[in-house]
């Protein structure tokens, strides 16, 4: 029967990859090997892009100024996008306490799309650490933050060092959704660049070498896209430095971030990471997110077939089962990590809502348009 080849092929395929994925998250906690953070010395440069974030000023800066790093060895920069509130105001004030604070305010520039990129790129060249460190202004960090990247930069030849990231969750339907999701990928990030499969990364938490930047003319080439100031350019490092990639998965280099909160949000932040499939260069992360894409395209299709069909409802509901089996196999060691087992209870009967997602969330990050920080971005 022809559904059932079909669905075995792609079911078989997409057991595979999330198979190689959970031996690539256990060879990166294996790797997770204790740091020596006494030896570390390195001036770190920590840029942080702010667009209307004056909520986060208060835990975004006590969080910063509280690391255990050497206080003479790293600066903070915040990179205020042209703010409308009083995100400009509140971080002028932490500045005029401590020296290690600077602020850079970007004026609006009409008609371009990359305004993090350019924030990021301009806080680079006013940088003076030799390693930059990049998070966003809603993210909290550990106290051993700074050190972790520190010393995972000088115990090797690390031009780009990727690390974690997990939402903080409430108890509702949507922020447990968000937490799932959003830790299904962090898994796929940490395996598949502890693997060397593909390159991945998320710009709340990730660090590069100044020179490195530098060397690769840092968003040239990219500073005309809208995103992509995260993996875009990680893949450009890994080009020139394909052995300068690694991912930090430890405790202390975990940052927390506040999910979106409203369905609006959510789908506009997540279309707005779908859009970069578009301009990877790294056709290993597109033709997986291919892969992905027509395995729930076609588990939709069983599932409206078999309400007229019922010979297909057999393999439809048997590839349902094979499906969240596989994913929580995965995740489940993923989810011991960030200390979010509780949570995984939900994960069976999430799984209609993240098919339909995936796929609207794929086609419109192709396709449409989508919100971000009261600016439209148009495909």
């Amino acid at each position: 029967m022809i559904f059932g080849g079909i669905t075995l092929l792609l079911g078989l395929a997409y057991a595979g990859i999330l198979g190689y994925y959970r031996y690539g998250w256990f060879r990166a906690l294996k790797a997770s090997v204790p740091l020596d953070t006494s030896v570390v010395k390195v001036f770190i440069t920590v840029l942080v892009p702010a667009r209307n974030e004056a909520a986060n000023m208060e835990a975004l800066f006590q969080s910063l100024l509280g690391q255990d790093y050497p206080a003479d060895r790293f600066e903070l920069i915040l990179l205020n996008d042209a703010s409308t509130d009083a995100t400009q105001i509140l971080a002028e004030q932490f500045a005029a306490r401590d020296s290690r604070i600077r602020i850079i305010n970007l004026l609006p520039e009409p008609g371009t799309a990359s305004h993090k990129k350019r924030a990021i790129e301009k806080g680079v060249g006013e940088a003076q650490g030799t390693l930059i460190v990049c998070t966003d202004a809603d993210c909290t960090h550990p106290a051993g933050w700074l050190s972790m990247f520190a010393a995972a930069y000088e115990g090797g030849k690390n031009k780009f060092i990727a690390a974690p990231v997990v939402y903080s969750t409430r108890p509702n339907f949507l922020s447990v959704f968000e937490t799932l999701d959003f830790m299904t990928l962090q898994g796929i990030t940490a395996a598949s660049v502890s693997t060397g499969l593909h390159t991945m990364c998320n710009g709340a938490n990730i660090a590069y070498e100044k020179k490195a930047f530098e060397e690769v003319e840092g968003f040239r080439g990219i500073d005309q896209l809208p995103t992509g100031d995260d993996m875009l350019l990680m893949y450009k490092i890994y080009q020139r430095y394909p052995d300068g990639i690694t991912y930090l998965l430890h405790s202390q280099a975990v940052v927390e971030t506040a999910a979106a909160g409203s369905w609006r949000a959510f789908f506009n932040q997540r279309i707005r990471w779908a859009s970069k499939a578009a301009y990877y260069d790294d056709r290993r992360v597109f033709r997986i997110l291919l892969l992905v894409y027509l395995w729930n395209a076609w588990m939709l299709a069983l599932g409206l077939i078999s309400i007229v069909y019922s010979p297909v409802f057999v393999i439809f509901t048997t590839a349902l089962l094979g499906k969240t089996v596989v994913e929580i196999l995965f995740l489940m060691p993923v989810s011991r990590f960030f200390k979010k087992q509780r949570w995984m209870i939900w994960f069976p009967l999430l799984q209609p809502v993240h098919i339909i997602y995936t796929l609207t969330a794929g086609w419109l990050g192709r396709f449409g348009s989508y919100e971000w920080k009261g600016r439209v971005i148009k495909k």
